[in-house]
Formats: structure tokens, sequence, C-alpha cells
């Protein structure tokens, strides 16, 4: 198998090197081009590529350039993973929010911090799929970026190209629950559909017989241990117990779906979200000492480590799947973030959401389903209204829809506090949003 792969935002160095480590054991006839804004970032993701590629004797080439344009032509697959301003945006995202006692465990999806996040995210990869749409038409187009269904609505509307969203949230959670139930993961068959980060598990079977009952009474054993611990997500099993869908991607993400429940940051055992609950500033520092490690490690001329080329779980894991299966025409089922088009009849159309689809005639399909449970639907409406009111925000520069996505969200718990935080976060993200300059 032929292949040209263009990875835009090379210098998120944990994907490269996942990405890499995949692609070695694929073994296909490949040119991979690595592109990053920052020289430094992309000095890094090469150097460990390079390293990584030496030491399994591989014949993928390698490319690096700063230049998006010069790295498109020819290219067969684009991945984008970019995120504009970095881990140091990405702060702010969170901690302006605390000021108006707003506590996020992540950020990047919905509640302030989403909404922030999308702003810079758009314009960014409306840019890169404009030039995808010139100089690699032909080319499956995926984004990991987040927000990701906002990004990937904003891409849609801003410019009509079709980017496919892509997340290991639902195979990972696919393995949780296998786990659960302590079955084999390849025992396990699943529906999961709703909006990413946020997508509900209607359907689990283990060889073909349907396993939601077993998995409610591991719920309702759970809820009733009383262990209030990040590590138990006991509110995305009280929610399984209740509506009888599990939420995907377990506690640390679908709280931030639910602002209403955690006024100023609480959670379950007296800890405060994104504090000493799946703490921010961990996650940050954690990042930090990893790009630093790898850093380190591209840059000096000592080996890799052992066991450094071995599979890993993160983001990266579905594409190399998804490309192989699409150019056999192999008719495997994945999860990806596409438009709806009537697959789930009770969900928005025209809207990004997570759903199964099928590799299937060059392309990934949608497959059809039933419609949602009126209460699960619920849970997603006011979602995709706020994204395509972000969207817009972020397409027209409009400091009024991002008030309102605000609002939407649900975290702010009034008009003023919705505009003071808007106006905040417009001022310290100025330098990344030239769409609200002119």
């Amino acid at each position: 198998m032929k292949e040209n792969v263009v990875l835009f935002g090379a210098g998120s160095a944990v994907f490269t090197r996942g990405l890499v480590a995949d692609l070695i054991r694929r073994k296909w006839d490949l040119e991979l081009t690595l592109v990053d804004n920052d020289p430094q970032a992309l000095a890094v993701a090469a150097g460990l590529a390079g390293k990584m590629l030496d030491a399994a004797q591989s014949a993928i080439r390698l490319r690096a350039t700063t230049d998006r344009r010069e790295a498109l032509p020819g290219a067969t697959a684009v991945i984008c993973t970019i995120g504009v301003g970095g881990r140091r945006a990405w702060e702010q995202d969170v901690f302006v929010p605390r000021k108006y006692g707003i506590f996020q465990p992540v950020g990047d999806t919905c509640m302030p911090g989403g909404s922030s996040r999308a702003l810079r995210m758009i314009p960014a990869m409306c840019a890169i799929a404009r030039d995808v749409q010139a100089l690699a038409p032909t080319a499956l187009f995926f984004n990991y970026g987040n927000p990701m269904a906002a990004t990937c609505q904003g891409v849609w509307r801003g410019t009509g190209a079709n980017v496919v969203g892509l997340c290991h949230g639902i195979p990972h959670i696919g393995q949780y629950l296998a786990r659960a139930l302590d079955v084999p993961a390849e025992a396990v068959k699943y529906t999961a559909l709703g909006i990413n980060h946020l997508t509900w598990f209607t359907d689990f079977r283990v060889r073909g017989v349907d396993a939601m009952p077993q998995l409610r009474e591991v719920a309702r054993r759970r809820i009733a241990s009383g262990k209030e611990t990040p590590s138990e997500s006991l509110f995305a099993w009280k929610l399984f117990d209740l509506f009888g869908a599990f939420p995907a991607v377990l506690d640390r993400h679908i709280c931030e779906f639910f602002p209403q429940f955690y006024a100023d940051g609480g959670y379950y055992g007296g800890k405060k979200l994104g504090v000493d609950a799946y703490s921010f500033e961990d996650t940050i520092a954690g990042g930090d000492k990893t790009f630093a490690a790898m850093r380190e490690l591209a840059l000096s001329k000592a080996p890799l480590p052992d066991g450094y080329l071995a599979q890993f779980e993160g983001e990266h894991e579905q594409v190399t799947d998804i490309l192989e299966s699409i150019r056999t025409n192999d008719g495997k089922v994945y999860s990806a973030n596409i438009v709806n088009a009537g697959q789930v009849p009770n969900l928005p159309r025209d809207v990004y959401i997570e759903c199964p689809v099928i590799a299937d005639g060059g392309t990934l399909k949608p497959l059809q389903q039933s419609p949602l449970p009126a209460a699960i639907a619920g849970t997603l409406a006011t979602r995709f209204a706020w994204v395509e009111t972000i969207a817009q925000a972020a397409l027209e520069g409009s400091r009024e829809k991002f008030i309102q996505a605000l609002i939407l969200d649900n975290a702010a718990g009034s008009l003023e506090i919705a505009t003071a935080l808007a106006d905040e976060l417009l001022a310290v993200q100025a330098p990344y949003l030239p769409q609200f300059q002119r």
C-alpha cells in the first residue's frame, strides 16, 4: 500500500511518536511529512521520528517543514493534531474561568475553556482545510483537535471540507466496560452515539448476547459501594443506572457537560474538579515534562530506550487501521465524528455527531441507527446548538455569539458573568484571535 501522509501539529510529540510507531509496523510504501509552525517543536518531532525510523531500519521516507503548502501536493492522507497557542493558551482557558467560580477538569471540549479554544482552533483549521482542498483535493482529511464537534463543524461550515474527526475515547471505553464485566475486549461489540466526549453506549454485547443488564448490576454495585474517588467515575455509572446507556468518556470529561451539578467545582469526596479531582495543573505539568524529555532525547546522541517502538494507547490509535480499511475496503466498523445526514434520526441534521461508520467504497459511511431515547437526545440538544453558535462566533469574530455560546453552555451563573468572562478570555487570547481585531 502506497501512502503520502502529512501530519499537521507534529510538535505534539506524543502523538507523533505513537503514529510513527504504528506506521513502522504497517510496512507500507510510505512518505511521512511532519509540519509545525514552531521550528523548535518541529525539530523535536523530526529528531524523534528520525531516531525511531533508524532504530527500526524502516524504509519510510521522512520530511519536515514549517510550510504546509509545500507539504500538501501529492498527499493521500492529512492528519491534524494542532492546538493553537499550545499549553500556555490552554492554561488561560481554565485559569480565567476559575476567577468566576467555574472549575474545569479539562477545559478543551465544552464549558468556557472549550468555547475559548474553539475560537482559536476553527480559523486555523479552516486555513488548513482550504489548502488541502486546493493542493490535495483527493486526500483523506482527519482531525484530532479539540473541541472536536465544534472544530469539525466550523471547518465544514467555513469551507465545505469533509473532515473526519477521530478520538480514541470510544474504543477506550469499550475496553473499560469489557474489563468491568471481566471479559476480553475482542468479545464485545457495541453501539455508541452522541457528541464527542458525551457519547452514549446504547448497546453492549458480549459474544452476541446483550450485556446491558450485567452492566446495570455493575453500576448498582459501584454506586452502593460509596467509593467517591475520581478513579471510580461514579457520575458516569450513576448516569448509566438512570438513563440505561453508558456515557463516554468517564467523569473527567462528562462532568463538564453537566456544570449545573458542580457549582464551584465541588466533586465527590469533597474534592474540587480540576484541582484535586483530575488536577489540571498536573495535566499541564505532565505535558511539559514529557515534551522536555522528548526534546532531550530527540536532540541528543543518546539511543532510544528499550521498548520505545512498542505500541501504546493514545489518540493516534485508530488512524492507521482506518487508512488500511478504507484502502482495502474491508468493511470494518469504527467510531468517528461525521455530519449527521439522518443516520441518527432524532439528532439534528447537518451537525457533527460521533457514531459508528463502516469502511466501504473508499470512504467511511455512517451506519443507520434507531432514534435515541428522548432523555438522552435531550442531554445533547443544547450541546449541538452550542456547537453551531460557537462555530459562528469563531468564523465571524462575533463577541455577541461568543457570549451566547457561554450562556448555552450553562456554566456561567448570570448574563453578567458570561459577558465579563467572554471579554477577559478575548483579551487574554487576543494574539490568537485576529478575527476579533477587525
